[in-house]
C-alpha cells in the first residue's frame, strides 16, 4: 500500500524528494523517500522508478558510517526500503555546502575551472528559502536573519568539516572522489545540533577517480545518462547494500 494512503491522515509536510508523517511518538516522525527527480529549484521534474528506494539506502550506509564514527544523526530506525523513523528536529534554514572540488555553481560564481582542488575544504552556507532561490548567505547575515546563533554556525561548520573527512576518507579507499555535498542540520529540544535530512548521490557529487565523470544527480542536470545505472553503479562501488 502507497504511504499516501497509508499515512495520508497524518502527512506533515512534502517537499521534492521526500514526505513527512506524525508517529505515535511526539518525538519522532517517518520519513518516506519519493521517486521525483529535481534540479534546478525544481525547474526540471521527473519521476524515476526507484529512484527513492536508491536515496534511502545510501542514505542509511552514509549515516551508519558517520554513526560508528561518532557523529550523531538524527536517525532512530529503518522500517522498509522507502521508509525511516526519525528524531523530529528543528531544521536549521541553512543548507551546509562542504566543496573539496570545484563544480557546479562555485565555478560560475568565481571563475573556477571544473575539477580544481581547494588546497582547504571549502565551506559555505546558503538560506534555504525556495521563493528567494537558496541564495548564498554570509555567517554573519545568517546570525542577523536570526537562522542559527554564531555558536551554532560555529557547531555546524565543525561537525560538517568531520563529516567531510570521514567521507572522503571512505570514498578515497572506493576509488571514488567525493566532489563536494550538501547537509542539512537539526535542533532536538534541548538545543543540541545534530545531522538531519539524508547524504545521496542527490546531495553529494562523486566522481570516478581521476575522472570528472558523475556519478551523482548531474547525470540528471546534465541529461548524460540513466540516473539509476548510474547510482547503482555507485552503490556497488561504494558497498551499499541495495
Amino acid at each position: 500500500m502507497a504511504a499516501t494512503e497509508t499515512f495520508s491522515e497524518k502527512l506533515l509536510y512534502e517537499g521534492k524528494a521526500k514526505q513527512i508523517f506524525k508517529t505515535a511518538s511526539q518525538g519522532e516522525i517517518l520519513i518516506r523517500y519519493k521517486d521525483s527527480a529535481t534540479a534546478f529549484n525544481g525547474e526540471k521534474k521527473e519521476i524515476i522508478a526507484g529512484k527513492g528506494r536508491l536515496n534511502m539506502a545510501f542514505t542509511k550506509h552514509f549515516f551508519t558510517l558517520l554513526e560508528n564514527n561518532g557523529i550523531k544523526t538524527h536517525t532512530v530506525k529503518y522500517t522498509d526500503e522507502l521508509s525511516m523513523i526519525a528524531k523530529k528536529v528543528e531544521i536549521i534554514l541553512l543548507e551546509t555546502i562542504v566543496r573539496n572540488y570545484a563544480a557546479g555553481s562555485i565555478c560560475k560564481r568565481l571563475g573556477y575551472e571544473k575539477g580544481v582542488k581547494f588546497e582547504e575544504p571549502v565551506f559555505e552556507i546558503f538560506y534555504k528559502n525556495d521563493d528567494l532561490g537558496d541564495p548564498l548567505i554570509t555567517q554573519e547575515e545568517a546570525v542577523s536573519k536570526g537562522l542559527a546563533s554564531a555558536a551554532e554556525i560555529n557547531i555546524i561548520k565543525n561537525q560538517a568539516l568531520a563529516i567531510n573527512e570521514i567521507l572522503s576518507k571512505y570514498a578515497d579507499s572506493k576509488s571514488v572522489t567525493l566532489v563536494d555535498f550538501k547537509l542539512e542540520f537539526g535542533r532536538l529540544p534541548d538545543g543540541e545540533i545534530i545531522l538531519a535530512d539524508e547524504i545521496s548521490p542527490d546531495t553529494c557529487r562523486f566522481w570516478k577517480k581521476g575522472t570528472t565523470d558523475s556519478l551523482d544527480k548531474d547525470v540528471f542536470r546534465e541529461a548524460k545518462g540513466s540516473l539509476i545505472e548510474s547510482y547503482t553503479k555507485l552503490a556497488g562501488i561504494l558497498g551499499v547494500e541495495l
